[in-house]
C-alpha cells in the first residue's frame, strides 16, 4: 500500500525533453546539471522519488526538490540559485540575443563567430560571451565529420578498389581522377548538421564534385599523357 503524500503529474515539453536529454547524455555536461535532468526525466516518466533516489544514488529529498522546481519554473527552475553579490549586469535578453546569433546567424565574411566578433556584435564583453558559451555547451569553432553512404555497391567498390592496390595486376596503370584545385567543394552530399547545444556542427567527409581532372593516355602524341576536363 503506497504512503505519503501523492505526487502531482510532471508533464515534459516535446522541446524541453530533447533539451534533458542532450544534458543527461552529453560527456561534458556538468554533474549537477546532468543529475538534475536525469532526474526530470525519469519523474516525467512515472517513477516515484524513492525509486528515483535509488537509481541515481541520491536522497529522496533531492529528488523531490529538483521535480517540484521544474513543475513550478520549467527549465529555469533547473538552475543554480543566484548567489548574494553584485546584482546581474547581463539580463537575460543580452543572454538570449547571443545564443540565438551564435545559432542561427553568422558574421560578415566569416564562416564561423568568435568570441571577440560575437561580443562586438551583442555588446558584451569578450568574458562574458565565453561564460554564455561555456553555460550553454555552444562551440561553434568546431566542426565533426560523419559518413552516410547511400550507394547499394559500395562494399563492392571498395573491395575493388582496395584489392587493386593491395594486389595490383602485372604491368597496371592506376588512372587517378580527382577535383580541379580551384574548385571549391561547397555542396556536401548529406544537409549539413547544423550547431547544437552540446553539440558541433556535422557536415559529411565527402561533397559533390563540380569539375574534374582526368589524366589519359594520348595514342596520338607518342603515348604520352594529357589531361581533360
Amino acid at each position: 500500500m503506497r504512503t505519503g503524500r501523492p505526487k502531482l503529474p510532471l508533464i515534459l515539453e516535446s522541446a524541453d525533453k530533447e533539451k534533458l536529454v542532450l544534458l543527461a547524455r552529453r560527456p561534458k555536461t556538468a554533474q549537477r546539471v546532468a543529475l538534475r535532468a536525469k532526474i526530470v526525466l525519469r519523474a516525467a516518466e512515472g517513477f516515484s522519488n524513492q525509486a528515483i533516489a535509488r537509481q541515481l544514488n541520491v536522497t529522496g529529498a533531492t529528488v523531490g526538490k529538483w521535480r517540484q522546481r521544474y513543475r513550478l519554473r520549467g527549465m529555469k527552475g533547473l538552475a543554480d540559485d543566484s548567489r548574494p553579490g553584485t546584482p546581474r549586469k547581463i539580463t537575460d535578453e543580452k543572454v538570449e540575443e547571443a545564443v540565438t546569433q551564435t545559432l542561427e546567424g553568422l558574421p560578415a565574411g566569416a564562416t564561423h563567430w568568435s568570441t571577440r566578433s560575437l561580443a562586438a556584435k551583442v555588446g558584451l564583453s569578450q568574458s562574458a560571451v565565453v561564460r554564455i558559451w561555456h553555460s550553454f555547451g555552444l562551440q561553434p569553432h568546431r566542426s565533426e565529420t560523419f559518413k552516410l553512404s547511400t550507394d547499394p555497391w559500395l562494399v563492392e567498390k571498395v573491395r575493388d578498389i582496395v584489392g587493386l592496390y593491395l594486389n595490383p595486376p602485372e604491368h597496371a596503370m592506376v588512372l587517378c581522377v580527382d577535383e580541379k584545385s580551384q574548385v571549391q567543394a561547397l555542396d556536401r552530399t548529406q544537409p549539413i548538421l547544423p550547431l547544437r547545444p552540446g553539440l558541433p556542427e556535422q557536415r559529411t567527409s565527402d561533397y559533390e564534385r563540380h569539375g574534374t581532372s582526368v589524366v589519359t593516355p594520348n595514342p596520338a602524341n607518342g603515348g604520352h599523357l594529357k589531361t581533360g576536363q
